[in-house]
């Protein structure tokens, strides 16, 4: 996925009210951006670190610019824009580079499924295999040495996905969890049990009946983000 236009660089003075931050362009002007992540975004948003924002076209928008990247201090790449996390594994769905997820011949977005009232991020079909359904999520968490995790906050709605995958794996179909890595220094997922001990747990219990957990890190420039590699994950 490549930005286009390309991407303006401005240091961050702060984030607020979840969806604003308010950062310094190079020429010395203070200006309000949109932020597009709900979670706490630890180690993701520290004073001075240099954003990356894109810039809509759109004359409606309060907030033009959208908060797209963050580079750290120590040199790492973050996708902070979560809706990112779905347009790059669909990307990467329709380039075969999952390869644990390729040779489906349809590809659906958000259809609704389960008994919890939820839509998955992706169902996958083919004639000659089951229906395979992925739920994405981004990872941004980086703790100790290239060591990532999910969640970063207690996550309900995780949890309820959880248990629909688990539901679909009960009904004969494929059911995935897709982490996208989207923190350059991250190079192994677990779930953050010290988070939402929760979540680590529905998550085991989902292992071991059947529901698969992939991990894909990505090549994170301020020119394009793409899918490339899977990552070991330990549960």
């Amino acid at each position: 996925m490549k930005f286009i236009p390309p991407l303006q660089p401005a240091q961050l003075v702060k984030r607020y009210k979840r969806f604003l931050a308010d950062i310094t362009l190079p020429c010395g002007e203070e200006q309000t951006i949109h932020c597009a992540n709900t979670g706490a975004m630890t180690g993701c948003a520290e004073t001075n670190n240099t954003v990356w924002y894109s810039v809509s076209d759109n004359a409606k928008r309060k907030y033009p610019r959208s908060w797209e990247l963050t580079q750290t201090f120590s040199d790492h790449f973050i996708c902070v824009n979560t809706q990112r996390a779905n347009q790059l594994v669909e990307e990467a769905l329709n380039n075969n580079v999952i390869r644990e997820l390729s040779g489906y011949t349809s590809l659906k977005r958000e259809v609704k499924y389960g008994n919890e009232n939820s839509r998955i991020d992706f169902l996958l079909t083919d004639e000659h295999q089951p229906n395979t359904y992925i739920e994405v999520k981004s990872v941004t968490l980086l703790e100790g040495q290239a060591q990532g995790y999910f969640p970063d906050a207690v996550t309900v709605r995780g949890q309820k996905h959880i248990r629909e995958l688990i539901e679909m794996v009960e009904a004969g179909h494929r059911a995935v969890l897709f982490f996208a890595v989207l923190h350059t220094g991250i190079h192994t997922v677990s779930p953050a049990k010290h988070i939402d001990p929760q979540y680590a747990q529905l998550l085991a219990e989902a292992v071991q009946k059947g529901v698969e957990v992939l991990a894909y890190t990505a090549d994170i420039t301020p020119d394009e983000i793409v899918l490339s590699k899977s990552v070991p994950i330990v549960i």
